[in-house]
C-alpha cells in the first residue's frame, strides 16, 4: 500500500528540495574553509538519510486543504520543517546520551569517533558534544533560511512567519519541559502530557497544518478545525512513540531496546503505571528509570512491571480516544476532500506506525 506521504509525489519533491538547498549550503561553508566540508556532509546525512517527512506531508495538505494550489515554492517551504526536526533530534539525541539514531551514530557520537580517529587534542567526548549543538544550531538557522528563499510570496511569508516562530519556540520549551520532568523526577500524567504536547505534539501536527494553512491565506474556521484535528493526533503520535520507545522493536526504530528507560524518560505510559503499580513495584520501576547500566534483563523487568501495571493497555486506549476526537474534526472541517482523505491516511500512518 502506497504511504499517504507519496500522495502528489510529496516526498521525493520535498527530498530534492532538501537537497538542492543543502548543497547550495555545503558549497557557501566550504567557501568559507574547506574544513567545514565533513560538517556540513553530517547535516546532510541525517536530513537525507531518513525520516518519515510526515511534517512537511501535514504542512503541505494543510495548504492544498484550504484551497492552495500545488506549487514546488510550496513544497520547498514545507520542507523546511525537515531542518527544525533535524535540530531537535540532533538535540534530543545529545541530551538523552543517545549512540544511534536510525541505526547510524547520533551525531555527537559521528564527531566524537571522528576526534578519536584522527588523534587530535582534548578529549574526543566534548568534541563530539560541541559539535552536535553547533549542528542542531545549524539546521534550526537554515530552517528559517529555507522558508525565506522558498519562494513564497511577501503576503505569504508574511501569514506563515507568525506560526513558524511559534512552533520553533514550542518545540524549544518543550525540549526544556522534558529535561526538567526527568531532573525533578515528576511522574504526574498531567506533567507528562504537557510535556508530550509541547515537545512534539504539537510541532508534528497542528503547527504544520496551521503553516500551511496560513499560506494558502485558510479561514478563521479552517485553521480552528486544523487545530481540532491536529492537538489530539499529535499527542496520539507522542504517545505512539512513548510505546515504541520502551517496547519496540530495535530492527525497526533504530535505536537500542529499552533506550527511554535509561534516559528516564517520564511519559504518558510510565505516568500510568506509577498510577497503578503498589509502593514496592514503583520504587523498582523508578530505580530502572534513568539507569544508563541497564541490561537487557532490567528491561525486561520494566518492560512487565509496565504491561501489568495495565499502564500499556491504557496507554493504547487513550490513543484510540484521541484519534476519535481527530477524526471526528476531520470529518467537520470545512475543506477540500482529496485532502481530507490524505489527513486522513496520514493520521492513521502516524499513529500505527511500528518506528
Amino acid at each position: 500500500m502506497t504511504s499517504p506521504v507519496e500522495a502528489a509525489g510529496l516526498r521525493p519533491r520535498v527530498d530534492k528540495a532538501l537537497a538542492a538547498f543543502l548543497a547550495t549550503e555545503r558549497d557557501r561553508l566550504i567557501a568559507i574553509d574547506p574544513a567545514l566540508t565533513e560538517f556540513a556532509e553530517a547535516l546532510e546525512d541525517f536530513v537525507l538519510g531518513g525520516g518519515k517527512r510526515l511534517r512537511p506531508a501535514f504542512a503541505y495538505w494543510g495548504y492544498r486543504g484550504a484551497g492552495g494550489a500545488d506549487s514546488e515554492h510550496v513544497v520547498a517551504a514545507v520542507a523546511s520543517l525537515e531542518l527544525v526536526q533535524a535540530s531537535a533530534l540532533i538535540h534530543d539525541d545529545l541530551m538523552d546520551r543517545s549512540d544511534t539514531r536510525r541505526g547510524e551514530p547520533a551525531v555527537h557520537r559521528r564527531f566524537e569517533r571522528r576526534h578519536r580517529d584522527a588523534g587530535w587534542r582534548g578529549g574526543a567526548g566534548a568534541f563530539g558534544d560541541n559539535a552536535a549543538v553547533l549542528l542542531g544550531d545549524l539546521a534550526l538557522v537554515w530552517s528559517d533560511e529555507l522558508l525565506h528563499v522558498s519562494g513564497l510570496t511577501a503576503d505569504e511569508l508574511g501569514r506563515a512567519r507568525p506560526v513558524f516562530d511559534e512552533m520553533r519556540t514550542e518545540v524549544t520549551v518543550g525540549q526544556y519541559l522534558d529535561v526538567l520532568t526527568q531532573a525533578t523526577a515528576d511522574t504526574s500524567v498531567e506533567r507528562a502530557g504537557k510535556v508530550a504536547q509541547f515537545k512534539s505534539a504539537k510541532y508534528t501536527v497542528e503547527r504544520p497544518l496551521l503553516l500551511g494553512g496560513a499560506i494558502a491565506g485558510a479561514t478563521p474556521e479552517l485553521q480552528a478545525a486544523y487545530s481540532a484535528f491536529g492537538l489530539p493526533l499529535g499527542e496520539a503520535f507522542q504517545l505512539r512513540d512513548d510505546i515504541l520507545g520502551i517496547f519496540g522493536d530495535p530492527s525497526q526504530t533504530g535505536k537500542p531496546a529499552g533506550d527511554d528507560l535509561r534516559e528516564g524518560k517520564r511519559t504518558y505510559l510510565i505516568a500510568a503505571a506509577f498510577q497503578a503499580l503498589d509502593a514496592g513495584a514503583r520504587a523498582e520501576l523508578d530505580a530502572a528509570l534513568g539507569d544508563q547500566s541497564l541490561d537487557d534483563g532490567g528491561v525486561q523487568r520494566a518492560r512487565q512491571l509496565i504491561r501489568g501495571s495495565g499502564a500499556l493497555t491504557a496507554t493504547e486506549a487513550r490513543i484510540d480516544v484521541l484519534m476519535a476526537a481527530s477524526l471526528a474534526a476531520l470529518a467537520a472541517a470545512p475543506m477540500d476532500d482529496e485532502a481530507r482523505t490524505v489527513l486522513g491516511a496520514l493520521a492513521d500512518a502516524a499513529t500505527r506506525r511500528t518506528v
